[in-house]
């Protein structure tokens, strides 16, 4: 089958056709025309595939949309047009699984509540369903373990949102009572759930699992997933064995060798299966949720995590991917003064250049399984991270990795040689000589002491270094890095780019196909107070807020002052500021960003509660998910009302539905 495109290219570009994870590479006929000949079994009917650039050896760009082989008559070739269609605008909704509410849930969200959800967003025009990670976090088997960015495995997905019924538990007196006890808490008793559910899983896995493991579909699963599967179920076996995921204290496989393990896992196999049977539920279930999403026109977005926890199975087994002795964070802004410590282990990227990113082309190969689009968490990971040597535990104590620092020499040359000069500056880690200067040096006193040229100086240094210095080198990196990344799937890949950004990381993303996030509470251009949606880029996900952040009206209510400025500027409405965002403020609000020219808008399902006086919560403070600045927080937020109560308030849903048609969103509008 011969398949051709015009595309002019750049002197050093060149095009591939894309089926999967296969890549045939294009010959140059004339005129931009590109031809190929695919084997006849590459392709079938209905198979998805697009064409990309590869300069160098690298993925730099690829088409918006996927093509679907049509049989071509005879002996004639495909032709095709390489797709850069804008225009399609799309909205959605953005909410944690374990924070849905349904009459048949287990007092947490569940991959099945979904479908009700797909439902209502269906209904009212919307598009997409953004989630959080939903990766296993069983660390402790304590509310610890309920941040959802911390997860055991990459791989894994949480036993928490598993629906029992659906594994064979009868529905009986007994499990209607507990199902109720839970269901009453206001938030998600994250202990108690979990140990509840687990009892019912054990029921039956000794009921079902004889039958079920002698079926194809399931032996299939094991085997096509074996390799994440079976050291992640042993590692969970482990932990629980130890009574700790800190595999450096078990007493045996504390050192992962793949025939101990083995070993370990003959001499285990009941408890191994058992975790084995419960991914492979959750896995169908998940599955069964997407085609049903995918039949009502909607869409799921999964959430990449930038960070592995140390104590996970991916670290356990492959140690030498992760800088086991550096924590990875985020350096001090507006919403935490003390920068961020998440704790992560950095990632030893030359060593998973080795192999060609195996282990990220594996992660993102079982994202797309589930997801059509995913938030790529903290993007500027892949040009740097802030990185933070394992004694410390503030951010103001960390360096950007990888980095340029400067030798003493060139410090002394600068006229910073001085010792106090050198309290302004962090000693690298693994480079014994080279300085990087502090984050914060411009809030000690070694910095308020200096003056003339060596305050002239510093301020110079300063401002290269965070901003200046690294861009070609943090470019380099990243377009590696990413090419990689984004050339192991179809799916839609988008940024979170808010904060300390170089100019490089637009441009790559650009470059790339990455779409940007953008919202008015977080301007990118500096002395901007707000950004105005109407300026906001076409290729980017525009927002109100995200879960790092106070929904609508709990951040109305928050400081006056900004408040004010967006009640006067950004609304342009005058009198007295309400202490408490009205509902006509909110709609005007999501107006605004709904009719932004983003490709898409996803909207906290808080947010779209607030242009609800029915619907949305009593008390605005109870609808936050995290506070990035609380290292100990509690990831417990759940819905007040039931999806089943929100789908039947007609009010609400044709609300939702007009202001989604009004910035032109719906499916509808979107061909026009």
């Amino acid at each position: 089958m011969k398949f051709t495109i015009h595309y002019e290219t750049r002197w050093g570009e060149n095009l591939v056709l894309r089926v999967g994870e296969k890549a045939y590479p294009m010959n140059y006929i004339s005129d931009g025309l590109w031809e190929v000949e695919l084997p006849a079994r590459a392709l079938k009917e209905g198979d998805e595939y697009y064409y990309e650039i590869v300069q160098g050896g690298l993925h730099t760009r690829h088409e918006w949309h996927t093509h679907l082989f049509k049989k071509p008559s005879g002996k004639a070739p495909v032709e095709d047009v390489w797709s850069d269609k804008t225009g399609w605008r799309g909205a959605g909704t953005a909410i944690p699984v374990f924070s849905l509410r349904t009459s048949r849930d287990f007092g947490v969200g569940e991959f099945e509540d979904l479908i009700p959800l797909v439902d209502w967003a269906a209904a009212t025009g919307q598009s997409f369903i953004q989630l959080l990670p939903v990766n296993d976090t069983t660390m402790s088997h304590s509310w610890q373990d309920s941040y959802p960015y911390n997860a055991n495995s990459s791989f894994a997905l949480h036993p928490m949102y598993l629906h029992l019924p659906g594994i064979g538990i009868s529905e009986d007196d007994a499990y209607v009572r507990k199902q109720k006890e839970l269901n009453a808490s206001p938030f998600v008793d994250y202990e108690n759930v979990n140990a509840a559910k687990w009892e019912y899983i054990r029921q039956a896995f000794k009921t079902t699992f004889r039958a079920l493991s002698g079926r194809k579909e399931y032996k299939d699963f094991v085997v096509s997933n074996a390799q994440w599967l079976l050291p992640y179920a042993a590692f969970c076996v482990l932990r629980d064995e130890n009574g700790t995921a800190d595999y450096s204290r078990w007493k045996c496989c504390s050192k992962y060798k793949a025939k101990a393990v083995g070993e370990y896992i003959g001499a285990h196999r009941e408890e191994v299966d058992l975790h084995c049977f419960v991914q492979y539920h959750l896995h169908r279930q998940l599955k069964t949720v997407r085609d049903y999403a995918h039949g009502k026109g909607v869409y799921l977005k999964g959430d990449l995590p930038i960070g592995v926890s140390r104590t996970s199975a991916d670290a356990w087994v492959n140690p030498k991917l992760f800088n086991l002795d550096s924590q990875a964070g985020a350096p001090p802004d507006y919403f935490s003064r003390d920068g961020q410590n998440w704790s992560f282990p950095t990632y030893n990227w030359d060593e998973m250049a080795k192999d060609g990113y195996a282990w990220w082309k594996s992660r993102l190969g079982k994202m797309a399984e589930y997801f059509d689009a995913y938030r790529i968490d903290h993007i500027l990971g892949f040009f740097r991270i802030w990185e933070i040597p394992v004694p410390f535990q503030s951010g103001l104590e960390g360096h950007f990795s990888p980095a340029l620092p400067y030798s003493t020499q060139e410090l002394k040359d600068m006229g910073l040689g001085f010792k106090n000069a050198f309290k302004l500056f962090v000693e690298d880690p693994r480079q014994k000589g080279m300085w990087h200067p502090r984050i914060g040096a411009k809030a000690q006193q070694e910095y308020r002491d200096l003056y003339g040229d060596a305050l002239h100086t510093f301020d110079w240094l300063y401002d290269d270094f965070f901003y200046r210095r690294h861009n070609e080198f943090w470019r380099g990196k990243a377009t590696q890095r990413l090419s990689t990344l984004l050339g192991s799937s179809s799916m839609l890949a988008c940024g979170e780019d808010l904060g300390m950004i170089p100019s490089c990381v637009p441009e790559v993303m650009h470059q790339l196909n990455i779409l940007s996030l953008e919202m008015p509470r977080m301007p990118k251009n500096p002395g901007e107070q707000y950004a105005n949606p109407a300026s906001f880029p076409y290729f980017s996900v525009c927002t109100t807020s995200s879960h790092d952040m106070s929904p609508l009206r709990m951040w109305w209510e928050e400081y006056y002052d900004q408040t004010a400025a967006y009640y006067y500027h950004q609304l342009h409405r005058g009198g007295d500021v309400p202490p408490s965002l009205p509902v006509d403020c909110a709609e005007q609000i999501l107006s605004q960003v709904l009719s932004a020219p983003s490709m898409l808008c996803i909207l906290p399902l808080q947010d779209w509660l607030s242009v609800s006086p029915a619907l949305r919560a009593p008390d605005p403070k109870s609808e936050r998910i995290n506070d990035p600045a609380n290292s100990r927080h509690f990831w417990r937020y759940r819905l007040h009302v039931s999806l089943e109560k929100l789908a039947a308030d007609p009010d609400f849903s044709k609300k939702v539905a007009e202001l989604i048609k009004a910035g032109g969103r719906t499916p509808e509008e979107a061909r026009k």
